[in-house]
């Protein structure tokens, strides 16, 4: 595993934005892990943040993009953050782009907020996580109606690695539904290789009872082909 890779899983702990513990997920799949990307919350870990998206997306994608969509809400920051480290390591100036949850009608009207998206654009979603794929559903019929866009594919932070709709991972499925790309930082697998009975910072945070509530998660929600 790449060393940023192990980076980022730390940063994410001490962030307090990788948990463990009995949570319930939008999808309403019970899980013993949680990813809330709104625990990053300070000027420091946006840059961080940003510097790792950035890392991945360039991996994945190359540089040969125009904009950054960050769904709302918790893509706001994401697309501005990522944007800017994109600028700053890359030395490339990609536009960025949100949408609100509510179409405003005064001032600066209409549904999105940060740049126009324009005929042409090749476009690359940024997200928090991605469980069941549900609001890749609601993203994509927004950027098509804007114009004649190319969407080239999604970035998320982690790959939960599970089924999304159906039988295949919600990743696969996204990307076979859409015929688009799809990339992560990490998946969990790698969280679970970096973190099982490995002490960090004094502390074993994957123990053998916490692996096995991973490994019957994924028994219950893991997709059925890999």
């Amino acid at each position: 595993m790449e060393q940023y890779k192990k980076e980022f899983i730390e940063f994410m702990v001490d962030c307090g934005v990788l948990k463990f513990g009995d949570f319930v997920t939008k999808s309403g799949r019970k899980t013993p892990f949680f990813i809330n990307t709104g625990f990053y919350r300070t000027g420091s870990q946006l840059r961080k943040l940003g510097e790792y998206y950035a890392r991945a997306i360039n991996e994945k994608f190359g540089l040969d993009f125009d904009l950054l969509f960050g769904p709302a809400y918790k893509g706001i920051p994401l697309s501005v953050a990522t944007s800017m480290a994109v600028s700053e390591h890359y030395n490339k100036d990609v536009r960025y782009c949100s949408n609100r949850k509510e179409i405003k009608d005064h001032g600066d009207k209409g549904i999105l907020l940060g740049s126009p998206i324009n005929d042409g654009d090749r476009i690359i979603i940024i997200e928090d996580v991605t469980t069941a794929g549900t609001s890749i559903k609601e993203t994509m019929p927004i950027l098509k109606s804007q114009g004649d866009v190319n969407v080239l594919g999604l970035v998320v932070s982690v790959d939960r690695m599970e089924r999304g709709q159906g039988t295949k991972s919600a990743l696969k499925e996204i990307e076979e539904t859409y015929k688009i790309s799809t990339t992560a930082i990490v998946t969990m697998a790698e969280v679970v290789e970096h973190l099982y009975n490995k002490p960090y910072k004094d502390k074993i945070i994957i123990d053998d009872k916490l692996k096995e509530a991973i490994d019957k998660y994924y028994q219950q929600y893991g997709p059925k082909n890999l």
